[in-house]
């Protein structure tokens, strides 16, 4: 790959492996207690596997983002890249989509379903979520500007060859 087409692939990869490893470390640091009628309740990302799967979306990422950095690509492996940076910014979509209406239902309850807020109990515990879910959401934003770089250069290539 020449030199000015692989600067801003990296620098993506880059920027997206920091936004999945703020997401993953965020989140998995968020902890808070609430006491009600002398109840104590601790709300942590281990509470819901909503929760626990945007953590491991995000830690799949960073992994495969710091493999494909420490590793240059060939020529046939920039299809191989392709399809896994696919998948990759499909699965941070689905995390990222799945944790949203995890927090709106935190922060607003479902009354329909009886379900109340719980943000006005843990407040930190739902900062820490929000401020995971805007790290997560910037690294998918990362891999979707990067996917479709990866489309052009790949199928720019195609064009040129027929």
């Amino acid at each position: 790959m020449k030199f000015a087409k692989w600067v801003p692939v990296f620098l993506l990869r880059l920027l997206a492996l920091g936004g999945t490893v703020a997401a993953t470390i965020v989140m998995v640091t968020t902890n808070d207690f609430s006491q009600i009628f002398g109840l104590t309740f601790e709300a942590k990302f281990t509470s819901s596997p909503t929760l626990i799967y945007f953590v491991v979306v995000n830690a799949i990422a960073s992994g495969y983002s710091l493999i494909v950095l420490l590793f240059t690509s060939k020529n046939w492996a920039r299809r191989v890249l392709l399809v896994s940076d696919t998948i990759m910014t499909l699965l941070l979509d689905s995390s990222i989509s799945a944790c949203l209406a995890l927090a709106q239902v935190g922060k607003n309850g479902n009354s329909h379903a009886g379900w109340l807020p719980i943000c006005g109990q843990v407040s930190n515990f739902c900062d820490h979520v929000e401020g995971a879910l805007i790290a997560g959401f910037a690294a998918f934003v990362l891999y979707f500007l990067l996917l479709l770089y990866s489309f052009h250069n790949v199928f720019s290539l195609y064009t040129l060859k027929t």
